[in-house]
């Protein structure tokens, strides 16, 4: 049968040939779990995916939700999906076993996860967002909150959001203007407005948490004047019943390109003065609380991309081998039969560009979970602070990069399809346009591009980097062992070399004061990091297909010969071009910074 989600041959490879999964079982947290259950549990994944999200996925594109009487109306298959995903144990798949969890590393929660994103993206937010939201009060939250709003999230029963933007501000979160009363109880009045909430009102679960930036009346200006507040729609009582309706209004519904499944919110908090709200941690420390939500997103948003991705690249390429159409150029005959398109040479470039982003990004998608279960369970403190580091490094990568080239990848599968490509009747247009969100969701790419050379390559005196460059200098001394992958390997080393000299380069400008021209360009600086530590993920990925083909039978052997072309591709086609790149932030091209606004 045709795979429609992701390839379940690629699947096992990452996750038991490149990133060694079954070696998490011999840690304590883990000591249950064997191959056997995690394979049970993609499979369950991949069961409820098909048949309870993916069949809906273009009705609700079709029938976004509706503004009607205050309230959003959905699709009814929404709940369903979302009832069995909870049923399975999913929303709770990394929590412990005694409070009802899967105790799942979460390298494999997010491949299985990765089924759903593809399947069907506007469902699958809903109970993602919840569990993020539960994340941060679990964190962060008294055990009161924990007690009242914690454990109806883990049930199921209260779902949950992140409101940070505002009209006037946008992702400037320094210049929000929700405020935050003290009341005589303890709690406190909000008022305010934020837009873009994701999930912001539905009628899946009994209850809405909401986590809210608002600022304190002595409140320090910036981003560190912002305090964290949870926010419910339904009041809860101290015996954990609900009471009143909060003060939160539903003003209304954004109606979006894509991403049509999930509802994109206006909140107004306060508009009768009467909003109730309760402080997480510490006055003024809500915006490093939130961080934790947010980089979870992040992390969220860039395999959501790759999902999108990835399910474009399937669909193109069984119409690929499918549709016959026009002859191979040396065959001038019109009486001979046409070939699938797939034997034509720029459809097989397309195919190969697709298949290098997508399993790329999903390599290191899935190498950025296992770096999540290495700072939990890592067997010593040193472990997980390296562990730690190096996840936070490449976060703003795991984000962006996905985000920018998986949509290339839909966009390529777009073209494959030819003019049916560009209709409603075929999916590969919606993929694409879920998919266009992603680039600005959870921070845009300049966004991620100055977090990236502005802040995380300097943290910590640099330990993230230094990690980074030691372990893909690692990978090119072992790829030695294999001649084939000599002009693999060359391409990816005079990248690394040149873009440690120009990151030197830039970050002595920071220090230095010249923090516009350092920056000005960060967007082509992310670029060719992402490139790089894509191009490492392939050639990891390289050096275990040479090490299966040593014993593949005859479909094994096919799969590992796909991959050492799809990362000959990416290496030899995608990465030297990034020197251009390189060349640009070697010279500080002032292009862009220099164009005055009335010359436009």
């Amino acid at each position: 049968m045709t795979e429609t989600l992701l390839s379940a041959r690629n699947l096992a490879f990452e996750l038991y040939e490149v990133l060694d999964a079954e070696a998490l079982t011999r840690r304590e947290r883990f000591a249950e779990h064997s191959r056997e259950t995690f394979d049970a549990a993609l499979s369950t994944a991949r069961s409820i995916a098909e048949k309870y999200f993916a069949p809906h996925n273009r009705k609700g594109d079709e029938n976004e939700p509706r503004y009607e009487n205050g309230e959003a109306v959905l699709i009814p298959e929404v709940k369903p999906a979302v009832d069995a995903f909870l049923e399975a144990g999913f929303l709770n798949a990394n929590r412990d076993f005694d409070v009802g969890g899967m105790q799942l590393p979460t390298l494999l929660s997010q491949a299985c996860f990765a089924h759903f994103q593809a399947a069907n993206a506007g469902t699958t937010a809903y109970p993602f967002l919840t569990m993020g939201a539960a994340n941060l009060i679990e964190s962060f939250g008294s055990e009161e909150q924990k007690r009242l709003f914690l454990q109806p999230m883990i049930d199921g029963r209260f779902f949950g959001t992140m409101a940070l933007t505002e009209p006037h501000a946008g992702s400037s979160l320094a210049d929000i203007r929700t405020r935050a009363e003290p009341s005589a109880d303890g709690s406190y009045r909000l008022r305010g407005n934020k837009i873009f909430i994701s999930g912001g009102d539905h009628p899946l679960s009994e209850n809405i948490v909401h986590m809210v930036l608002a600022k304190l009346p002595d409140a320090p200006p910036g981003v560190k004047g912002i305090s964290l507040f949870i926010v419910p729609k339904f009041l809860v009582n101290p015996d954990g019943s609900l009471g009143a309706r909060n003060d939160v209004t539903l003003a209304g519904l954004f109606h979006k390109m894509g991403w049509r499944g999930t509802t994109s919110t206006a909140l107004n908090f306060g508009d009768n003065g009467n909003c109730v709200g309760y402080l997480v941690g510490k006055p003024h420390q809500g915006l490093a609380c939130m961080f934790q939500m947010m980089n979870e997103a992040r992390i969220g948003v860039g395999m959501g991309a790759v999902m999108l991705g990835y399910a474009g690249y399937l669909y193109s390429l069984d119409y690929a081998r499918q549709r016959p159409q026009g002859r191979l150029p040396d065959n001038k005959d019109p009486s001979t039969a046409a070939v699938p398109i797939i034997a034509h040479s720029d459809v097989k470039r397309m195919l190969l560009a697709q298949k290098a982003y997508v399993e790329g990004a999903f390599d290191l998608g899935l190498y950025a979970a296992r770096l999540f279960d290495d700072t939990q369970t890592a067997e010593t403190p040193e472990a997980r602070q390296q562990a730690h580091e190096l996840l936070d490094l490449l976060t703003p990568i795991v984000k962006s990069w996905p985000s920018e080239f998986c949509l290339k990848a839909n966009e390529l599968a777009i073209q494959i399809l030819g003019g049916h490509g560009y209709t409603r009747e075929y999916p590969v247009e919606q993929y694409y346009r879920d998919n266009r969100l992603n680039p600005i969701h959870e921070g845009t790419h300049g966004i991620q591009s100055l977090d990236l050379l502005g802040r995380k390559l300097a943290q910590n005196g640099g330990s993230g980097l230094k990690q980074l460059v030691r372990l893909i200098a690692g990978t090119c001394e072992r790829a030695h062992r294999f001649p084939g992958l000599d002009a693999l390997r060359q391409p990816l080393e005079q990248l690394l070399t040149r873009l440690q000299a120009v990151t030197l380069g830039l970050l002595g400008d920071l220090a230095s004061g010249k923090v516009n021209a350092a920056l000005a360009n960060s967007a082509l600086y992310m670029k060719a990091f992402g490139h790089c530590v894509i191009g490492w993920r392939w050639l990891e990925q390289a050096i275990r297909a040479e090490e299966g083909l040593a014993t593949a039978n005859d479909a094994d052997r096919d799969f590992y010969r796909g991959k050492l072309q799809a990362a000959r591709f990416f290496l030899t086609w995608e990465v030297p071009p990034c020197h251009n790149d390189i060349t640009l932030l070697e010279a500080r091209d002032d292009t862009c910074p220099g164009m005055h606004e009335e010359w436009f």
